[in-house]
């Protein structure tokens, strides 16, 4: 179990946290689970999805730079340069989105390397407004603090 007051990881029987200090009287205050327990999971599925948003963006980037723009003369620029140009776009797109389900898949597997990840995709994520802005303050909100990291760690540890 885990403090309400601090995050940190108590026995049952405890009396006392050992991170803050806070006193548990039977019956009147009981630890709960962890901040970091309590979101993961949305955390997780939150990246899942922005995931499959980037996908589909991709695909649609792709699909109208080859179908649509290698057909349209423009002067002075080469034939397919914006075809190629579009793919190049589809494929850093692709590459975020499976960076994001990496992430996703990770935070919910509990697995040891997807903390870091998400972290670093959180800090990038904040520079595409709108949703990846909301995503990023969370994600960094539930994750980067240090107890989250004790508690992460734990969880990481018993998955």
């Amino acid at each position: 179990m885990y403090c309400e007051h601090c995050g940190a990881q108590i026995p049952a029987d405890a009396r006392f946290c050992a991170g803050c200090g806070r006193s548990f009287q039977p019956g009147v205050a009981r630890p709960s689970e962890g901040r970091v327990n309590r979101h993961l999971r949305l955390v997780g599925v939150l990246w899942l999805a922005l995931g499959g948003l980037r996908l589909a963006g991709a695909a649609a980037v792709y699909l109208v730079g080859k179908l649509f723009l290698v057909h349209i003369p423009i002067p002075f620029m080469p034939e397919r340069f914006l075809g190629g140009v579009m793919t190049f776009v589809a494929s850093f797109l692709l590459l975020k989105a499976i960076l994001a389900f990496v992430a996703g898949w990770g935070l919910l597997e509990h697995e040891a390397w997807a903390r870091m990840l998400t972290l670093v995709l959180g800090f990038l994520a904040l520079l595409a407004p709108p949703f990846g802005t909301a995503l990023g303050v969370y994600t960094l909100w539930v994750l980067l603090p240090e107890q989250s990291e004790r508690e992460y760690r734990t969880l990481a540890q018993t998955a």
